[in-house]
């Protein structure tokens, strides 16, 4: 088990998606948060959802009263760069002994300055997103008895992860064999295994999708839940999207959209409608191995209780099809109407040789 001192100064409220997911859902204990701008309060008292009592430090020298053994970088900035002020703390870090795990697209363990320490030290460095060797895709995921539920989104970080992980507990608490999948840095530190699809090669990308479906088939499950990553009219993270879409062979799709956003962040390219999102892939899909949109999952986070039933009432009346919001009402309504809708499916075309 480890015990975390979170680095995300200056972000931690707004930008520190991998921080919040760690938090709320990892068996490993947050110590503490190091963010300057809200030194003395509580995790808690910042982000109220996370309900964490960890104290919120200015340093890491503040941090280390709290005897952590492990410095977790708590960003996922775009580009996966590691800002450079940030060095002097993980040298600390190193220095006092502690692991460092990071999910950047900078590997942290392939930095001289950062290697040359970590070695004297006698500390490991964990880049999460660091991927296996994975072979081509071969179509073996088409063989999985589990039923294969894929989230999908509206736009990247819309709660992808957080949905699939309610709705693995939900399925768990009606009595169902149901594993989790990990595809990206955060579900990875939560979950303690996983590939970072986004860091493949991409004619790997599907094969990586691939292994994942396999790995959690191998604990015999009912049904496997998979964490998407991007989006299907995302300029720059499309193919990401893509390559989960073949390479996990879903047999259902969730759609998980934030309801107030009106573009894909950074780009201000058009958020498409329930209607369109589902019909780009389910056709896309057709052409493979056909997979239904199942249900919505809504991320209605600033909204209040009536605007949230409207946002969800709409979403049904536009599609017919089931839709709440896992995190405001639970994942046990939304379960209960998709799992018999999770059916196995099965490729147009024969078994791939590879």
């Amino acid at each position: 088990m480890r015990r975390y001192v979170i680095l995300a100064p200056g972000q931690f409220a707004d930008n520190a998606k991998t921080a919040h997911g760690v938090i709320a859902y990892s068996t490993d204990e947050t110590v503490a948060v190091i963010d300057p701008a809200f030194t003395g309060k509580t995790v808690r008292e910042v982000v109220p959802y996370l309900d964490s009592s960890a104290p919120i430090v200015a340093s890491l020298s503040d941090a280390l009263r709290y005897e952590p053994t492990s410095l977790l970088i708590g960003t996922a900035p775009q580009g996966g760069k590691l800002p450079p002020e940030w060095r002097v703390e993980i040298l600390l870090a190193i220095g006092s002994g502690l692991e460092i795990v990071s999910g950047l697209h900078d590997m942290l363990a392939d930095d001289p300055e950062f290697a040359g320490a970590a070695r004297r030290h006698n500390v490991a460095i964990w880049d999460v997103r660091k991927p296996p060797k994975v072979p081509l895709f071969s179509g073996a995921a088409y063989d999985v008895k589990a039923a294969v539920l894929l989230a999908v989104g509206n736009d990247c970080a819309v709660g992808k992860m957080t949905v699939m992980l309610e709705l693995a507990r939900a399925a768990r608490d009606a009595g169902a064999r149901a594993e989790f999948v990990p595809t990206g840095q955060t579900g990875i530190m939560i979950a303690g295994w996983g590939i970072a699809v986004d860091r493949v090669i991409s004619d790997f990308a599907t094969g990586a999708g691939e292994q994942l479906v396999l790995e959690a088939a191998r604990r015999n499950p009912q049904y496997i839940l998979v964490e998407g990553q991007g989006a299907i009219n995302h300029p720059a993270y499309a193919p990401v999207t893509l390559a989960l879409l073949y390479g996990c062979a879903p047999d259902g799709l969730l759609l998980v959209a934030d309801v107030k956003r009106t573009h894909i962040e950074t780009y201000g390219t058009p958020i498409l409608s329930y209607s369109d999102l589902i019909a780009a892939h389910e056709n896309l899909c057709a052409t493979v191995k056909p997979a239904p949109v199942v249900g919505i999952a809504l991320n209605t986070h600033g909204l209040d209780a009536s605007q949230a039933a409207e946002e969800i009432a709409r979403a049904f009346a536009e599609t017919s099809l089931p839709a709440d919001d896992v995190v405001r009402n639970g994942p046990g309504g939304l379960w209960k109407t998709v799992a018999p809708m999770l059916i196995k499916r099965y490729p147009l075309s024969a078994k791939v040789v590879a």
